[in-house]
């Protein structure tokens, strides 16, 4: 296992971690959270080489995905950066990437009776103001679980004292904690049973999940 105590707080820098072969030739991951080597949890980020594919299959639990870099695809069509995705269980795909990517995929998390299969294509959307210096773009809700981009101005705060579980992927930027120290910056990814808030040092772009652990 790795990183499965949801009681303690996980911080990974990615861009230092290294790439692992998957059991397809071409596709390689870093690891973030697994609960066992090729089943149940997981979090990862997966690089696709060109010409790379997967044969076709479902995800029992489901499958949450936000494309990096590059353009991921299946049978449904070609996707570019910022395509965030949810295939729930009994989503069947085979996907593939002609030019290469790298996405975020988080597998066999979902409720059991959420069931909503959504494909959004972030960068082409418009976002809401939050709050002074904050804009956010609501991706998906389901009960307590929320999923949303935010951009933060260099300066502003985000408070989270009222969600029960936090995880974020900084897209871009920095972000700290009211004690100055550093939570991130591009490419960390960041898991807490609770965190008070958190502030921008530079203008920053982040994957944000709360209320779902």
């Amino acid at each position: 296992m790795l990183n499965m105590d949801f009681s303690q707080k996980v911080q990974v820098h990615t861009a230092a971690e290294l790439w692992v072969p998957s059991p397809r030739a071409g596709v390689w991951r870093k690891p973030l959270a697994r609960e066992e080597q090729e089943h149940g949890h997981a979090t990862s980020i997966v690089r696709y080489d060109p010409g790379a594919s997967f044969h076709s299959h479902n995800h029992p639990g489901g499958e949450e995905i936000l494309v990096l870099e590059g353009t991921f695809s299946d049978e449904t069509g070609d996707f570019g950066r910022g395509s965030y995705f949810r295939n729930p269980a009994g989503f069947v795909h085979a996907p593939f990437s002609k030019e290469g990517c790298v996405i975020l995929v988080k597998l066999h998390q979902f409720a059991e009776d959420d069931e909503a299969r959504l494909c959004i294509p972030t960068e082409t959307q418009e976002y809401q103001t939050l709050s002074e210096g904050i804009e956010i773009l609501p991706l998906h809700q389901h009960r307590s679980e929320r999923v949303s981009l935010l951009r933060m101005a260099s300066g502003s705060r985000l408070p989270l004292e009222d969600f029960a579980g936090v995880e974020w992927y900084l897209l871009s930027g920095q972000l700290s904690d009211d004690l100055g120290d550093r939570l991130g910056d591009s490419g960390s990814w960041f898991r807490a049973p609770g965190q008070a808030a958190v502030t921008a040092s530079e203008p920053s772009l982040l994957w944000l999940k709360t209320g779902h652990f």
